[in-house]
């Protein structure tokens, strides 16, 4: 608990103490504890999040794999249970067709859940009994109710646009899109600009048109693995329940010379954009990443390196801009505005997919999640908040092994790719422990991360699904709150 929970729950108990009993106090002090935990889940795409949240809702429920969650080790934990969730206006997140997908079921075979594409939660209640002898005293059994809040990383990287005009983003967003390989893919963008005044009347097929080419460029973009976050908006990435809103029927356009006539497709663009830093993003950082407690990040550090520099690059930039939304709290204007409340007192980035790494090499692993987060983590424990980097694999999908090869032993990892009827040794290259030297080296294309999924007979009756360090995140997590 943070220190201003702290402070929050000694003034509430001095009230209390002035007017009740102490059996009475006793009660009241204990339901305060007992408030609902809302965990945070983000990451950009493939960074894991659908798999992240079904292991953990799995440990929980069977926590025979968590010897480092500590009210498991002391054996305190009692129990697990899914309960309906608390907001009726947030879809529940589907753990159940998810963990099929991972055990592979009618007939299909084992294989990684869909990608997370909009908001859903998850409740889980936790039993346990608390570790001091006053607290036993109290309540000798209590239950903490836990919220997931799972949701796509790319609504964080919008919090850069909150404070931004359009002709100020449009003219970036266009410079970048006219650069490099993106201008290739840009292209039928540009040429369909190339064709329209943006001082002519508006024309709602026009604006719906140009959004959807906008859309696509920027999917293009990311499927090409090239720099995204600075392209946005999010929600054209990742609409969740705004797919064809006409709230996204807009896209960069040049400025007009002069003021743009009112009604016109810039003018309206503008209306447009605006709308959607208020109501869409002001939205979804009032209604739901302020009332957060709890925050992972979860980041395909495997994949970047995989992928070479401008991965690497573009993921830099994204951690950088999406964190602001944790060190924003204290700022002033709107951004600050938005942020006043936010009451999250603990942040775990998270390397994942770890087990395509050698167990050896898990330890820089973690060093270059650390470099390039450190910023941000600093920014956190400044603002008296916890923040910690891990190397993890929610599933465990691959195993360390050593391999012989031209009289070198070389570290390597052994799991199942797609289609594949055997299983694959695979050397990915040796990881650095200089963070800048792994960087430099992912340059040469010197990482080759490999896509395994997951093998049969990973989902057992009454186990918790093989993980690495899924334990130790967990009790950075709630740990505190099972004490």
């Amino acid at each position: 608990m943070s220190a201003s929970s702290f402070d929050r729950l000694g003034s509430t108990a001095r009230r209390l103490a002035r007017r009740f009993s102490p059996d009475m106090l006793a009660d009241e002090a204990a339901s305060l504890l007992d408030r609902p935990l809302r965990l945070g889940v983000t990451g950009l795409a493939r960074s894991g999040k659908t798999v992240f949240t079904t292991a953990i809702a799995r440990a929980l429920l069977f926590p025979d794999r968590l010897p480092f969650l500590q009210a498991r080790a002391d054996g305190r934990l009692i129990g697990a249970e899914l309960r309906r969730p608390g907001d009726p206006e947030i879809p529940r997140f589907a753990y159940e067709t998810h963990l099929a997908r991972i055990a592979g079921s009618d007939g299909d075979a084992p294989g990684w859940p869909a990608s997370t594409r909009t908001l859903s939660q998850l409740r889980i209640g936790l039993r346990w009994k608390p570790a001091g002898l006053v607290d036993r005293r109290i309540r000798p059994v209590r239950d903490l109710t836990l919220d997931i809040i799972d949701y796509p990383g790319e609504w964080l990287l919008d919090l850069a646009l909150i404070e931004r005009g359009f002709a100020d983003w449009s003219a970036e967003a266009l410079s970048l899109s006219r650069r490099g390989p993106r201008a290739e893919l840009a292209r039928p963008f540009l040429d369909r600009l190339s064709t329209l005044d943006p001082a002519a009347p508006a024309d709602d097929v026009v604006l719906a048109e140009l959004g959807r080419a906008w859309s696509t460029h920027l999917i293009a973009c990311r499927e090409a693995g090239l720099a995204v976050s600075r392209l946005g908006p999010g929600r054209f990435l990742v609409p969740g329940d705004l797919e064809g809103a006409p709230v996204l029927a807009f896209s960069p356009l040049p400025e007009p010379a002069g003021r743009a006539p009112s009604g016109s497709l810039y003018a309206v663009a503008e209306e447009r954009f605006d709308q959607y830093r208020r109501r869409i993003v002001g939205r979804f950082f009032r209604d739901h990443f302020a009332r957060l407690d709890r925050q992972v990040v979860l980041v395909d550090l495997p994949g970047a390196l995989s992928a070479g520099p401008e991965a690497i690059d573009d993921l830099k930039l994204a951690l950088t801009e999406s964190l602001g939304a944790f060190r924003y709290g204290r700022g002033s204007g709107m951004i600050g505005r938005l942020l006043s409340g936010v009451r999250i007192d603990r942040v775990l980035f998270a390397a994942t997919k770890a087990d395509q790494v050698p167990a050896s090499q898990h330890a820089r692993l973690d060093g270059l999640m650390q470099a390039m987060v450190a910023d941000a983590a600093r920014a956190i424990r400044f603002d008296g908040a916890e923040a910690r980097t891990l190397a993890i694999a929610a599933v465990k999908a691959a195993e360390s092994v050593f391999a012989d090869h031209d009289g070198r032993n070389l570290a390597c990892v052994r799991g199942w790719l797609a289609g594949r009827a055997q299983a694959s040794v695979v050397y990915p290259g040796d990881l650095p422990a200089d963070p800048a030297e792994a960087i430099a080296r992912a340059a040469g294309r010197g990482f080759d991360y490999p896509p395994f999924v997951p093998p049969a007979g990973l989902v057992r009756d009454g186990h918790g699904l093989a993980h690495i360090r899924l334990d130790q995140a967990l009790d950075h997590l709630i740990g505190d709150r099972l004490a």
